[in-house]
């Protein structure tokens, strides 16, 4: 298998980190989005949405991190991060849902202000989308920080692909600067995320 992916790129990271703890063999191939090799002709007859991650399994070819997450994760017997139970995989879908709805778009409109913007040349931030973001951030921020009161991980007290997909981009959390210092439920199981191994070793070099 093959996972084409970059490192800062938190949608693929949480595809490699499914991989690394699930403890699938794939060959990474590092796509240069700096140098716009995304929008190749070769890279989009794998994904004409031109993003990262892709997984290319003998022929079958997969986009959308989730959904890569989901299948790794289907490929492995024995795995524990994607129960075949219904409800408990609806609860997991339930958040992977979310994550891509509502809390990684949220995260996306800091990052792009605070971080991207000055990183590619086109100024600085607009207080107006910055204020924009750091209300959707602080309105999902809040909802995950009060859903993890009471338990030690997303889905109960076992980890499951909704706490590496929701954990990804909040690799961004210094960089994007997000308002979440107050929530404390939230930083203790994100803490405790970034003791994994499969956290440490996706970390960008």
């Amino acid at each position: 298998m093959r996972l084409y992916h970059h490192p800062l790129s938190t949608n693929a990271r949480r595809a490699v980190m499914t991989a690394v703890h699930l403890g699938v063999s794939v060959e990474l191939v590092f796509v240069d989005l700096a140098k716009g090799e995304q929008r190749q002709p070769q890279f989009l007859k794998l994904n004409p949405n031109h993003r990262v991650p892709v997984l290319e399994d003998d022929g079958f070819v997969l986009w959308e991190s989730c959904a890569i997450m989901q299948y790794l994760a289907d490929k492995t017997p024995l795995q524990t991060v994607y129960p075949a139970e219904t409800r408990a995989r609806a609860d997991v879908n339930r958040w992977l849902f979310w994550c891509a709805q509502h809390f990684a778009p949220a995260i996306g409109v800091l990052n792009w202000e605070n971080s991207i913007k000055g990183m590619i040349g086109l100024g600085g931030a607009d207080p107006a989308e910055v204020r924009r973001g750091e209300q959707l951030v602080l309105e999902f921020g809040g909802i995950l920080d009060a859903h993890l009161a009471g338990s030690g991980w997303i889905c109960g007290q076992a980890l499951t692909l909704a706490d590496l997909a929701i954990a990804a981009p909040l690799a961004d959390i210094e960089r994007a600067k997000l308002p979440v210092a107050q929530f404390a439920n939230l930083q203790r199981w994100f803490a405790g995320l970034r003791q994994l191994d499969a956290w440490k070793r996706t970390e960008p070099g």
